[in-house]
């Protein structure tokens, strides 16, 4: 089996001062020109009384991706639209660095490459190499991994990465979400104020529809200053009434009873009907993204639940070094960083 210290590349976890797990994880390497390099990923950031990382890879503006709190430092790295996005999602000044998807950024003296992922606008994967020439990528959260490079050292995500559970197959409802658009009456669509609304703001300019779509206030601020060629868009209110809408799942509750009401989601348990729509790849797609980029070793991490131990342990089935967070033994405290 293949080591992560054979390729040069200590990932470990992080514990706070209260001895507690951070989220995620972090990784160690030597840079080329032997220069000892830490990136956090996704994580909080550490009090500034205790050594800091290199750099906090932030790899979009989800909230159990910590940005809200990594925002705040110099030495965190973003997309110039993640940025955006936190600044509008948490009201905070965004204080490190940005590039746009696509560019390079020097951090440390490492050449770090950026790819697009398409889990949200200006979501990120991270790519560099280290001293011996292992390539090291960090993927977050994926919905498309077709523009990710080749690597040997994979750190993804894994949402839907248990094979077993029928659950973790899908395949987005395109043609559901186009004949709910096409529906005589108004229709409001339930969807997350970030990802998943300005999804839908851009699926429906794709189908041709070029009226007014009603959001509420966070989706609106959002697919504004997101989107380059959202259309007319306005702040929802009395006058929603005959126009599309776009608003939170919870909220459509308060809409008047004569508008025709989905829900953006793979969740069974809203009272209104459901349209598949996925920013995430499905246990197929999870494992094909694997076997393209055919890693030397894959590490899995998610904050919670069980799904990122089994897909390592379907990895390693299928003849794949893997490990999931929760087998990480390397780690380090504050103090110590």
């Amino acid at each position: 089996m293949k080591e992560l210290i054979d390729l040069g590349v200590m990932v470990f976890r992080e514990k706070n001062s209260r001895g507690s797990f951070k989220p995620h994880l972090s990784v160690k390497f030597r840079s080329s020109e032997g220069k000892l390099v830490t990136f956090s990923i996704d994580t909080t950031r550490t009090p500034s009384k205790y050594q800091q990382p290199d750099a906090y890879l932030i790899t979009h503006a989800h909230s159990d991706h910590n940005g809200r709190s990594a925002m705040l430092s110099e030495l965190s790295v973003c997309s110039d639209k993640t940025a955006l996005a936190l600044e509008i999602r948490h009201q905070r000044k965004y204080k490190g660095r940005t590039f746009k998807v696509g560019d390079s950024i020097e951090l440390s003296g490492v050449n770090v490459r950026t790819f697009p992922n398409f889990h949200t606008v200006g979501s990120t994967s991270f790519m560099w190499e280290n001293e011996n020439g292992t390539r090291i990528l960090v993927t977050g959260d994926v919905k498309d991994a077709s523009m990710l490079p080749g690597c040997d050292v994979l750190i993804t995500e894994a949402n839907y990465g248990d094979p077993g559970d029928a659950t973790c197959y899908f395949d987005d409802d395109i043609m559901g979400f186009q004949s709910a658009l096409n529906e005589k009456q108004s229709i409001a669509f339930g969807a997350y104020a970030f990802g998943k609304a300005q999804r839908a703001v851009e699926m429906m300019r794709q189908f041709g529809y070029d009226g007014n779509i009603a959001m509420d206030e966070q989706s609106l601020s959002l697919t504004k200053t997101l989107l380059e060629n959202a259309g007319q868009l306005s702040c929802i209110g009395e006058d929603c009434i005959g126009n599309i809408s776009v608003v939170p799942p919870w909220d459509l509750d308060r809409l008047p009873s004569g508008v025709s009401k989905f829900v953006m989601t793979g969740r069974n348990d809203y009272r209104y009907p459901a349209i598949q729509i996925s920013d995430h790849l499905d246990a197929r797609g999870l494992v094909g993204m694997v076997m393209d980029l055919d890693p030397e070793y894959t590490v899995v991490y998610h904050p919670k639940g069980h799904r990122p131990g089994i897909f390592a342990k379907h990895l390693l089935s299928t003849g794949f070094d893997a490990a999931s967070i929760d087998r990480i033994s390397n780690v380090l405290s504050n103090e110590f960083m």
